[in-house]
């Protein structure tokens, strides 16, 4: 007579897991996605600002690059603008891109009132107008994880 062992089998995996996994957020590519919007940011200031120098000096407007508050928001510009290109190459919807943007207005816009005030000097505020849009940016996109964890 023949015995037969069972053998362990696992259990079968739920109908959705394989889809599940498909949609696993990683923070891999979340981290990898804002070190590229860094990158993206990096680029847009060093290939615009020439731009403005140009057409600035153009129309004879060239001090507005040396307020130190047009100053920053055209860095600001400069810097949300290539992001947002590479956002929408990557395939982002326009809302979270706006959201972006306001990212990088937003802490030189803060930083505003303290220079008003003289608190700070422009060294100041671009320094941490800077370094403030980095978090900024970190929130935006926690708000939105899904949206940044798959690119």
């Amino acid at each position: 007579m023949h015995s037969q062992t069972a053998t362990p089998t696992a259990a079968p995996a739920p109908a959705n897991a394989a889809a599940h996994n498909g949609h696993r957020l990683s923070a891999r590519k979340f981290a990898r996605h804002f070190a590229e919007m860094v990158v993206a940011m990096a680029v847009g200031m060093a290939v615009l600002h020439p731009v403005w120098m140009f057409v600035l000096d153009a129309l004879g407007a060239d001090g507005l690059m040396h307020s130190p508050y047009t100053g920053a928001l055209i860095m600001a510009t400069n810097m949300t603008v290539a992001m947002s290109a590479w956002m929408k190459f990557r395939g982002h919807r326009w809302r979270p891109i706006a959201e972006m943007g306001v990212a990088m207005y937003l802490p030189f816009l803060a930083l505003f009132v303290p220079l008003a005030l003289k608190l700070i000097d422009a060294g100041a505020l671009m320094l941490w107008g800077h370094l403030l849009m980095l978090p900024a940016m970190a929130v935006a996109m926690l708000l939105r994880p899904r949206e940044y964890a798959h690119c």
